[in-house]
């Protein structure tokens, strides 16, 4: 069963997320009643070697000429560097203005292929095909792109839309358990932004998902392509309520910026990580009940995600996170931006959150 998400709003073209079993052989049909001249199929090393043969055979079976462009696998390679390879290559392989990218990796190659669609002669189609449980219910679905900086973590991007999103729940076999426990903290978050019944099922019955379940998986990458199409469909520019999606992201970014964006944390174990923080921080200021923050922290727990400072082998400084977290994007004017919560499923933006409260917190977590 193949389950269809339209995602509409604001300016952009409307386009749908497939979501169900065998759709990367369909890949070929789908992208060639999109009318491309050639394709450049982006991908990482590791991807590569797993499905980069079923991708371009569907392509080429269907008549659309194909080639492969292959980066390193890992957040670097999220950079200007492998921005500017890419670039190259697909110039080099003859790609014009009726020209389209194939996606075909987690989130690093979903930003990454994705900014290269957004500049290349300023803009062509491109066909998102999430490898990743992260990436299938997040970063695929709502045309954020973007590459990192030794500053800052996707400081330098575009907002471009995909044609289309191909999320096949096949691939995800494929994956280590730690990166489906990675997808399942963007999942959880999701629940405690505005479904506090669908957080209840994903640390309850549905948390079987985060261990490899398929149906619990389909289920759950259904649910929250719903919830970010439709806030994506009313927000496309983070103007208002999307920057809700970021719940648990300025604590992360800062994290995974100190760590130096290598094997010690991943997105997903951040994302978990600064969630259980913000209602911690929300909790401390009154907001939310220690209860929902006790709730909340047990559910990411649970998946096997890290929710304090201490779950992770790197000593944190309170005055450099906090510094990461005024030079993050959502920051404005100076002011720190963060996501907090009066609830789980009741989440809300603070664009002036008070820096030496968050100091305080920050020390209070553990950080020197």
């Amino acid at each position: 069963m193949i389950t269809a998400i339209r995602v509409e709003g604001g300016d952009f073209q409307p386009y749908e997320v497939l979501v169900g079993n065998g759709l990367l052989a369909t890949l070929g049909a789908r992208v060639k009643a999109l009318a491309p001249t050639r394709v450049a199929v982006i991908t990482d090393s590791t991807v590569s070697g797993i499905h980069a043969d079923a991708a371009l055979n569907s392509l080429r079976e269907a008549g659309v000429p194909a080639e492969l462009v292959v980066v390193p696998a890992g957040e670097a390679s999220k950079s200007f560097a492998q921005l500017d390879a890419v670039l190259d290559q697909v110039i080099a392989h003859g790609l014009d203005r009726r020209s389209l990218v194939v996606a075909l990796g987690g989130g690093v190659i979903g930003d990454l292929a994705g900014l290269a669609a957004a500049l290349f002669m300023r803009g062509i189609d491109f066909v998102q095909v999430p490898t990743t449980l992260l990436a299938q219910v997040d970063s695929s679905v709502g045309g954020k792109t973007a590459i990192d900086t030794p500053r800052g973590k996707n400081l330098i991007g575009a907002f471009h839309q995909p044609r289309l999103v191909l999320a096949d729940i096949d691939l995800l076999s494929t994956l280590p358990a730690r990166q489906i426990r990675s997808g399942w903290a963007e999942i959880l978050k999701h629940g405690l932004i505005c479904d506090a019944e669908y957080f209840e099922w994903l640390a309850g019955e549905g948390a079987v998902g985060a261990a490899g379940d398929a149906a619990a998986l389909t289920k759950a990458v259904v649910r929250s392509v719903e919830i970010k199409a439709q806030v994506v469909g009313e927000d496309e520019k983070e103007a208002g309520r999307r920057a809700l999606l970021n719940l648990g992201h300025t604590f992360g970014h800062a994290l995974e910026v100190e760590v130096g964006f290598d094997d010690t944390l991943t997105h997903g174990e951040a994302v978990a990580l600064g969630c259980a923080m913000a209602f911690r921080y929300s909790a401390s200021t009154g907001l939310c009940s220690a209860e929902d923050a006790e709730r909340a922290e047990q559910g990411i727990r649970s998946a096997g995600l890290p929710t304090r400072l201490s779950d992770i082998a790197h000593a944190f400084k309170a005055d450099v996170l906090l510094s990461r977290m005024l030079g993050d994007k959502k920051a404005e004017g100076g002011n720190l931006t963060l996501v907090l919560a009066t609830g789980i499923g009741q989440a809300f933006v603070d664009k002036k959150a008070d820096t030496a409260s968050v100091m305080a917190f920050l020390k209070s977590e553990g950080a020197d």
